[in-house]
């Protein structure tokens, strides 16, 4: 335990914080949308009805690994750790995608974007997040899947 706060970094956790939120404020409030990843991804996949070319969708979407990309030439490569099975990954992403068109809307659509308007269903959707990740990362460990 004592090893991961060694690692924490919460100048830049606060920094990274106060960014989603100026983003998602901005996005709200000078063009009324929402900016949940889930839904911003099926627009520029044009996986709504009707499809329609959303520009915005797209250069979003593009914009958040771009900007990853930036931040890591200009500070120093971010450390991340994936489980060595591909299956498990898989299944991840297919179960967060699942959940996510079930849900109305992803973590950053709910959790970021929903809370902060006091929308009953996000504020459950997001509980319901954490509660679903507090489990699996009790279960991982139990079972030596994460250290």
């Amino acid at each position: 335990m004592i090893e991961i706060w060694n690692r924490a970094q919460p100048l830049q956790g606060f920094i990274g914080g106060a960014m989603i939120g100026a983003a998602c404020t901005l996005m709200l409030l000078l063009l009324g949308r929402i900016a949940g990843i889930s839904g911003l991804l099926a627009r520029a996949c044009q996986l709504t009805r009707p499809p329609t070319l959303d520009l915005l969708a797209i250069a979003f979407i593009f914009g958040l690994p771009l900007g990853a990309f930036i931040i890591d030439l200009i500070i120093k490569p971010v450390e991340v750790i994936y489980p060595n099975n591909n299956l498990i990954l898989v299944l991840a992403g297919l179960l967060v995608g699942f959940g996510a068109r079930l849900g109305s809307g992803c973590t950053s659509g709910h959790g970021v974007c929903g809370v902060s308007r006091l929308s009953p269903r996000s504020l459950f959707a997001t509980g319901i997040f954490m509660l679903s990740g507090i489990v699996t990362v009790a279960f991982m460990h139990k079972f030596g899947i994460a250290s």
